[in-house]
């Protein structure tokens, strides 16, 4: 399966096969995400994280997981301290960070947003939530976690609450449910 150089903008954008393959990986690699284990395997490559509205959760997993995999990360998580504050467009902002970064992480309040962004940049964009939109990396831990804890994803009964009108983490899970 391909994956390099590849946008992760909706859940609806991988196969089924594909977010199996990913899920199995990602329990491969538990060991490193626990710290446990050490890897190199992205040293030498930036992530730029660019968070255009409030996050704890999904930036600090991001930063860290490049972190435990040997890269670096550069980025913002106020969009005020950037020069969108003076009027530079979201394309304008992309197309700066890309020349310094090998991907981009991107949570933005405008549904939308992180596929507009994929046709402005070389480098692949990481949709870390927009706005009632999509949340595909939340999706794929979501599914994770039903996995490990019931051993599959097929054939359970999952309730979703909260808010299923704007709510972009139970959009994409219903999905790929």
């Amino acid at each position: 399966m391909k994956f390099r150089g590849r946008d992760v903008i909706s859940i609806r954008d991988f196969s089924k096969e594909e977010i199996l393959h990913i899920l199995d990986v990602a329990e491969k690699m538990m060991p490193i995400a626990k710290g446990e284990k050490k890897s190199s395997l992205l040293n030498g490559y930036i992530m730029a994280s660019l968070f255009f509205e409030p996050s704890t959760r999904t930036r600090l997993s991001f930063e860290a997981a490049m972190k435990r995999l040997g890269g670096g990360v550069i980025g913002f998580s106020q969009p005020g301290t950037t020069s969108m504050q003076k009027g530079e467009s979201l394309a304008d902002t992309i197309r700066t960070a890309e020349s310094y970064c090998d991907v981009i992480v991107m949570r933005h309040p405008q549904e939308g947003s992180a596929r507009m962004a994929a046709k402005f940049a070389d480098v692949p964009i990481i949709n870390g939530g927009d706005g009632a939109g999509h949340h595909p990396t939340q999706c794929l831990l979501d599914l994770f976690t039903i996995k490990m804890e019931k051993g599959k994803i097929e054939g359970n009964v999952v309730a979703l609450l909260g808010d299923l009108k704007y709510g972009r983490t139970v959009h994409s899970l219903a999905y790929a449910l």
